[in-house]
Order: structure tokens, then C-alpha cells, then sequence
């Protein structure tokens, strides 16, 4: 029959846990900050490459878009109207929904849809 440890030998292992190591070559405290700060620069660069990186290249691809409106685009708000674009101001696009006319942010455009041919559609 297989008995538990006894109190004696638990304290002497904890005891053990904590008793310095054998005599050897001194420790180097660089490598051992250096032991430390590994994780936690490892941690950093999978941030960076994981999450702020594809932020930043999604923020610049919705800043050229924002910046390449022209009227006559055809866009879709974050809200999800549709519009055309009818004039461009600093901070603010004019779009035509339907028969009406609204005044949204700029970075409230949330894609392109059309835009008009460059050779222009004449009426007939």
C-alpha cells in the first residue's frame, strides 16, 4: 500500500526548492536579463506583425480612397447608403441619395463602388 508523504519529507523538499545552487561558474546577470526581456519582446513583434501592422495598411488603403473621390463616384457609406458623389469639401462629401441630398465625413466612406468612365458618356 502506497502511503502520502509525510510531513517530514514535504518540508524537506520545499526546503530543497530553495537551497542555492551547487558551486559553478558565476551567473551572468546580462544573460539573464536578456532571459527575461526575450518573452516580452517576442510578444511585441507578434503584436506588431499580427495586429497593428494590418491596421496601419488598412488605414493608408482607406486614406488613398478617401483622397482619389471624385464627383459622379458612386460610393457606399459605413452606414450602407448608397450615393453619388456630388461635391468635395475639406472634411465632408455632398452625396446624392435618390432625390435627396446628404452631407457625410469624409471617412465615413466606406468603399468605392463605380466610378464614371474617363472617355465621359454623351446623351443622346
Amino acid at each position: 500500500m502506497l502511503y502520502p508523504l509525510t510531513n517530514h519529507a514535504c518540508v524537506a523538499a520545499l526546503f530543497a526548492a530553495d537551497a542555492p545552487a551547487p558551486a559553478g561558474p558565476a551567473a551572468n546577470p546580462q544573460a539573464d536579463l536578456l532571459k527575461m526581456a526575450l518573452p516580452l519582446i517576442l510578444m511585441f513583434v507578434i503584436f506588431y506583425v499580427l495586429l497593428i501592422r494590418p491596421q496601419q495598411k488598412k488605414a493608408r488603403e482607406h486614406q488613398a480612397l478617401v483622397t482619389a473621390l471624385k464627383p459622379r463616384d458612386k460610393v457606399v457609406t459605413s452606414g450602407g447608403m448608397f450615393g453619388e458623389v456630388i461635391s468635395i469639401k475639406d472634411k465632408t462629401v455632398t452625396l446624392r441619395c435618390g432625390e435627396s441630398k446628404l452631407e457625410v465625413l469624409k471617412s465615413s466612406i466606406a468603399e468605392v463602388v463605380e466610378r464614371p468612365q474617363a472617355g465621359g458618356e454623351s446623351k443622346s
